[in-house]
């Protein structure tokens, strides 16, 4: 995530606990956001935090982090890219999976000194600011972030990098970038130039994409249900996720959290009985964690799908929740959810609560 991301959102991660708005942004960090993408543990994976606060919980290793720092270092194929006419040409994809880094490039033929590349980011359907934006700088071999300028909308961003090359049509000079949408779908329109460090400047024609995600609908869960403290579980409700985009999803993972409170009681893990269908297996029980400070809780559904989800490839995740006899009396209503995400980033997340009798 960037800076300006993390920024951005940590009053909502780090806020006091007792909404669902909160719950849904910071509880245990597994349960996503509402509505948006944000950092969370890979894989899905639960686990209680040590202590109040997400500081904690964000200083524990992850398979994401070594993920991150392989991908650090990961040499980056150099391809030249436009036609020997440009003096700067610039490449971007058609599509933009939110959360997933998508490789572009700039490619220099004219001489550069001491110059500066520029990228003006004009988005629509989210903000420039939650735009990740890298170049690769081969000496270090690591990606390094662009530097970002205030331009006094949300939705226009510059971004800039120093270079100097020695650059001709015979002799180009190309240079790695990635980018990532970590907030919701919508397009971008990139124009890359050039100032050559000489008083002239070349611009490369805009290039736009789309910004995407798995398509996710939740059926079968009907809004307004009261379960019954040691009674029969809700109907069974299905989380469906296609694949939409045109890239494999890699690390599939979905999420259920809950919380609620009473006059002087909460919902503990052992009050709530969530289980999960599979074939061949029947309805599996999914233990629930607790989240640590905060007295709500969440839980990893079993992995449906091997591997990468496929462009156009479709997984369900069928479910059912009950309220366990030990739910304190004083506690009416529980607000729950799902999340579903790849890696270490959700993208979808879906209010399910139910009365409790």
């Amino acid at each position: 995530m960037s800076r300006r991301v993390a920024q951005r959102r940590s009053p909502a991660v780090r806020g006091v606990m007792g909404s669902v708005a909160a719950l849904a942004a910071g509880l245990v960090l597994v349960a996503g956001t509402a509505g948006t993408a944000t950092a969370i543990p890979a894989g899905g994976g639960t686990r209680a935090t040590a202590g109040c606060g997400s500081d904690q919980g964000e200083k524990q290793p992850s398979a994401a982090a070594a993920a991150a720092a392989r991908a650090a270092t990961a040499e980056p194929p150099a391809a030249a890219v436009g036609t020997a006419a440009e003096k700067i040409s610039y490449s971007l994809p058609s599509q933009l999976p939110i959360g997933m880094w998508s490789r572009s490039g700039i490619t220099l033929r004219t001489p550069v000194t001491k110059g500066t590349v520029r990228l003006d980011v004009r988005s629509r359907g989210f903000g420039t600011d939650s735009l990740s934006v890298q170049h690769y700088v081969p000496t270090t071999h690591k990606w390094t972030d662009l530097k970002s300028s205030p331009t006094g909308s949300d939705t226009h961003g510059v971004f800039t990098f120093p270079v100097t090359a020695d650059a001709s049509a015979a002799r180009p000079h190309s240079v790695a970038l990635r980018i990532q949408d970590l907030d919701r779908p919508g397009t971008l329109t990139v124009t890359a130039s050039v100032d050559d460090g000489k008083g002239r400047t070349y611009s490369a024609p805009a290039r736009t994409a789309t910004t995407t995600r798995p398509d996710v609908s939740v059926s079968g869960w009907r809004g307004g249900d009261r379960l019954t403290r040691g009674g029969a579980p809700s109907g069974p409700f299905t989380v469906t996720v296609k694949n939409t985009t045109d890239r494999p999803y890699p690390a599939l993972y979905a999420s259920y959290y809950a919380y609620g409170t009473g006059n002087s009681h909460a919902l503990a893990p052992k009050d709530l009985v969530l289980q999960q269908y599979r074939p061949g297996h029947g309805w599996e029980r999914v233990p629930l964690v607790a989240g640590g400070c905060d007295p709500g809780m969440s839980a990893a559904l079993l992995p449906v799908a091997k591997g990468p989800l496929a462009p156009g490839a479709t997984v369900s995740y069928r479910l059912r929740i009950a309220v366990a006899a030990s739910a304190p009396r004083d506690v009416s209503r529980a607000d729950a959810g799902v999340t579903v995400g790849n890696g270490d980033l959700s993208f979808f997340h879906q209010d399910l609560p139910f009365g409790i009798r």
